[in-house]
């Protein structure tokens, strides 16, 4: 009997994978969603009480903590546990580009999946985006899976192997889930553990932790270096990764992958500008919680910055900021939980405006009314934080920055 341990999108996701395999198994959730439980049951399955020594395996949904105490007392039961990637890969011979890092994930798979579309595979992204990974891997005609992995992922792989693996970068995040850097890194690394001779490491030989990484695995190492901008360096990403799946596939190989990829629409809430206000362009940058995400769009935003952010903070170093905030923020607007706290510590090096408005939306608009009363360059919503304070998620703040800027600007606003 398999138990899945969370609903949601993950746990929902693996009960489908499940039922059409016709495996016997039962789910638990601690928080269970009237929706929830009804699509479950839908599928055939119910609800079961954890107990120890009842199941041979657990597949975790992400958003459950590794050291959870139900999941330990499993564990020691003699469950294994595992997540739901784990699960999908043991039950396919799909071949999978694996693609992680602390910032530019998503945008590098969805542009590896878009290239090798173009290129003639039937190529789905999948994992820590929509759709899971269990999914995709069912549909009839997918020829490869490009995934996204998350640090909460990948703590729960064994055996995964993904023959093309993507490692962007190794910087500071979730240290409010792991406990530490260390462990944090050493989650993202479990992608390169089961790598062999066949496979290939698509690796930025700019990171120092990334590089020293690549050289303990076994796979073939292609190294790249970062381009002039997020999006030049996730096109660069994509494009070796595209490059290795289609020599696997024994496909012929575009000689302009690269220039293809840097010509792809920005995935909306990553460094993207929405439109124009009077000339400033408004850029959304709503999935840069992290600190290289943020460092890396301060300096590709047009100075001087008018830099929104704020939310809940996950453990970001706020000193190596410090250089970029001197030289081109002119205005810090500072929303959310701890919104304040960032004001406080770049107060010496630039102005800080704290935007004390509880409503999500409405503290947008007036840090873009603000901003905009300001002779700068451009306005970024960088936010350093998660967006659970104010917004169900990153993309829902990505939509409400947009509205707000709309409203602010009126007359004046320019859609790009």
């Amino acid at each position: 009997m398999i138990l899945v341990y969370g609903l949601g999108r993950s746990g929902l996701g693996v009960l489908r994978f499940l039922a059409r395999r016709d495996l016997a198994a039962c789910f638990h959730d601690d928080r269970t969603k009237a929706e929830d439980l009804a699509d479950a049951r839908a599928l055939g399955f119910e609800p079961c009480a954890p107990e120890p020594g009842d199941f041979a395996t657990v597949v975790a949904a992400p958003g459950v903590p590794i050291d959870h105490p139900a999941l330990v007392v499993l564990e020691r039961g003699g469950a294994e546990i595992i997540g739901e990637v784990e699960l999908a890969w043991r039950h396919t011979a799909l071949p999978l580009v694996g693609v992680t890092g602390t910032a530019g994930k998503t945008t590098t798979t969805v542009f590896t999946a878009e290239l090798l579309r173009q290129a003639g595979v039937a190529a789905e992204a999948a994992g820590n985006i929509d759709p899971p990974l269990v999914e995709v891997v069912d549909r009839p005609g997918v020829e490869l899976a490009v995934v996204e992995l998350s640090s909460f992922q990948l703590e729960r792989v064994r055996a995964f192997r993904s023959r093309v693996a993507v490692l962007l970068n190794l910087g500071t995040d979730h240290l409010d889930r792991h406990g530490s850097l260390e462990r944090y890194h050493a989650a993202k690394l479990r992608l390169l553990e089961n790598l062999t001779e066949e496979d290939v490491l698509i690796y930025n030989a700019a990171d120092r932790r990334v590089a020293r990484a690549a050289t303990a695995t076994r796979a073939r190492r292609v190294p790249f270096e970062p381009g002039p901008d997020p999006h030049a360096t996730n096109a660069r990403a994509a494009a070796r990764a595209a490059e290795a799946a289609l020599r696997l596939l024994d496909r012929p190989v575009p000689d302009d992958l690269e220039a293809r990829a840097r010509s792809l629409p920005a995935v909306p809430g990553r460094f993207e500008t929405v439109g124009r206000v009077r000339g400033i362009p408004l850029i959304d940058d709503s999935i840069a919680t992290r600190t290289e995400a943020v460092a890396a769009a301060l300096a590709a935003a047009p100075a001087p910055v008018a830099w929104i952010a704020g939310g809940v903070d996950k453990g970001a170093e706020l000193e190596p900021l410090v250089p970029l905030v001197r030289e081109r923020v002119a205005l810090l607007l500072a929303i959310g939980r701890d919104g304040p706290r960032f004001a406080r510590a770049f107060a010496h090096h630039t102005r800080t405006v704290i935007i004390d408005e509880p409503e999500g939306g409405q503290a947008l608009e007036q840090a873009l009314a603000r901003a905009l009363a300001e002779d700068v360059g451009s306005v970024l919503l960088a936010p350093l934080a998660a967006s659970f304070d104010q917004f169900a998620n990153y993309k829902e703040r990505s939509r409400a920055f947009r509205d707000a800027a709309r409203r602010v600007g009126g007359a004046a606003w320019t859609a790009s």
